[in-house]
C-alpha cells in the first residue's frame, strides 16, 4: 500500500510513481478486468498508433477520455477488454525507410531489394516501443500492451482476409472509385492523415476559364487551381439559389494584369456577389437569374475527345449542387468526375462519365490532346493555361 503523506510534505510526482508501482505489483488492471468477467460486454477497439513515430501531448489527451470511458463502464458493471494494438503497416514506416536509406523511388527500392527493405521496415515500425509504454504507463492508461494485435503478424493479416471473405459472400463489397489522395512516386494512394503529416505550402497557378455556351454568345466562366484537371472537364456545377448575372463587355481595360482576356460584345456569366472582384473589364448588366435557371444548359468541351461521352445525356451540361459557394472563384465549379470527391459524388449522383484522363504516373493519358499526352501533369500548366 502507499505510505500516507502529509500535505506539507507531499511529492505527487513521487505520490504518483508510488502508486503506480502498487498497481503493478497487485495486478489491479488485470484484476478489474477478470472480476467482471461475467458482466455484458462493452467493447473497446484501441485505435493502435505507429511505433516508429513518438508519442506527443495528443496521444495523451486522447487517451484520457478513452480510459475514462472504459474505467467508468467498468464501474457499472460492464466487461471491458482492453487489447492494445501497433500499427506497423502503410506510408509512414516506408517513408522513415526511404528517408534513412536515401531510396527515394520505386527502382531505388527496388534495386535494394524488396526483402532488404521489408526488413528494415520491420526493425524501424519499433524504434519508439519503449517510448510508447513508458508514457502509456506513466500517464495511467489502463491497457494490454503485453499481448498486442500488431497488424503486420500474420495471424493479423489473415483476420483481415477472413473479415474481407465475409463480407464477400454476404455481397456487400463491389468495385468501384474512391476519391483518395494518390502520389505517383510511390503508386499508392494516400490517406487524409498520411497526407496531414507532410503539408506545406506552395504556390499553384490558378485559371479563370471560360465555357462556351451552346446556341448562345455567351460563355459560363470558372475558376479552379488545378489547370490539369481542365481535360477531364464533363460539368459546371453552380448553387440553385445562387444569384447570377450575365454582363456584356464594353470595353476592355487599358492595362490587364490576368483573370483571362474577354473581347468586346462577348457576354460573361458568374455569381453576381464575385463579378466586381472577378471582372476587370467594363461591362454592362444584361440579365440576372438564379443558378437553377443554368442547370440543363449544354456547353462546348474545352478538350474534345478527351473524355468519351458513353452515351451520357449530362455530360457537358450545367449542373446544380448545394455545395457551391461564392466565398471565392466566380460561383461555378468545374468538374472533374475522377479528380474530386465532391465531383465524383456529382458525377454519379447525375451520370457524368467517369473516365481518367491521367495515368497512373501522373502522365496524360494518350488521346488527351496531343500536347499533353504523355506528359506529367504538372509539366503542363502552362500549356493548358496557354
Amino acid at each position: 500500500m502507499a505510505t500516507p503523506r502529509t500535505t506539507s510534505e507531499l511529492d505527487s510526482v513521487a505520490l504518483e510513481t508510488e502508486l503506480l508501482s502498487t498497481w503493478q505489483d497487485e495486478k489491479l488492471f488485470e484484476a478489474t478486468v477478470e472480476n467482471r468477467a461475467e458482466g455484458e460486454p462493452f467493447i473497446f477497439l484501441e485505435g493502435p498508433p505507429t511505433a516508429n513515430g513518438k508519442p506527443g501531448i495528443h496521444h495523451v489527451v486522447a487517451r484520457t477520455y478513452k480510459d475514462l470511458v472504459c474505467r467508468w463502464k467498468t464501474m457499472q458493471g460492464n466487461f471491458v477488454e482492453r487489447k492494445g494494438g501497433w500499427d506497423t503497416h502503410g506510408l509512414p514506416v516506408e517513408i522513415e525507410v526511404q528517408k534513412r536509406l536515401d531510396l527515394m523511388s520505386n527502382e531505388a527500392i527496388e534495386a535494394f531489394g524488396m526483402e532488404e527493405f521489408n526488413k528494415e521496415c520491420r526493425e524501424s515500425v519499433w524504434t519508439y516501443e519503449a517510448a510508447w509504454r513508458e508514457m502509456t504507463e506513466r500517464m495511467a492508461y489502463w491497457c494490454d500492451l503485453d499481448d498486442p494485435y500488431v497488424t503486420l503478424h500474420n495471424e493479423f493479416i489473415e483476420s483481415c482476409w477472413w473479415a474481407l471473405k465475409q463480407m464477400f459472400d454476404k455481397g456487400l463489397l463491389y468495385r468501384g472509385y474512391k476519391v483518395l489522395p494518390y502520389c505517383p512516386q510511390t503508386g499508392t494512394s494516400y490517406s487524409s492523415h498520411e497526407v496531414a503529416l507532410g503539408y506545406k505550402e506552395v504556390e499553384e497557378p490558378s485559371v479563370y476559364v471560360k465555357f462556351k455556351l451552346e446556341d448562345t454568345n455567351a460563355s459560363i466562366l470558372a475558376w479552379t487551381t488545378t489547370p490539369w484537371t481542365l481535360p477531364g472537364n464533363v460539368g459546371l456545377a453552380v448553387g440553385p439559389d445562387v444569384e447570377y448575372v450575365r454582363v456584356r463587355v464594353t470595353a476592355t481595360p487599358e492595362k490587364w494584369e490576368g483573370h483571362g482576356g474577354a473581347e468586346i460584345g462577348e457576354e460573361l456569366i458568374l455569381a453576381k456577389d464575385l463579378f466586381k472582384e472577378v471582372i476587370r473589364h467594363h461591362c454592362e448588366e444584361v440579365e440576372t437569374f438564379p443558378g437553377s435557371d443554368l442547370i440543363g444548359r449544354s456547353y462546348e468541351p474545352l478538350f474534345p475527345g478527351a473524355v468519351d461521352r458513353n452515351g451520357s445525356e449530362s455530360a457537358w451540361t450545367v449542373i446544380g449542387a448545394d455545395w457551391v459557394t461564392t466565398t471565392d472563384g466566380t460561383g461555378v465549379v468545374h468538374t472533374a468526375v475522377m479528380y474530386g470527391e465532391d465531383d465524383y459524388n456529382l458525377g454519379m449522383e447525375v451520370g457524368l462519365p467517369a473516365q481518367h484522363t491521367v495515368a497512373m504516373d501522373g502522365s496524360f493519358l494518350e488521346g488527351t490532346h496531343s500536347e499533353l499526352d504523355g506528359r506529367y501533369v504538372k509539366d503542363c500548366d502552362e500549356t493548358i493555361i496557354g
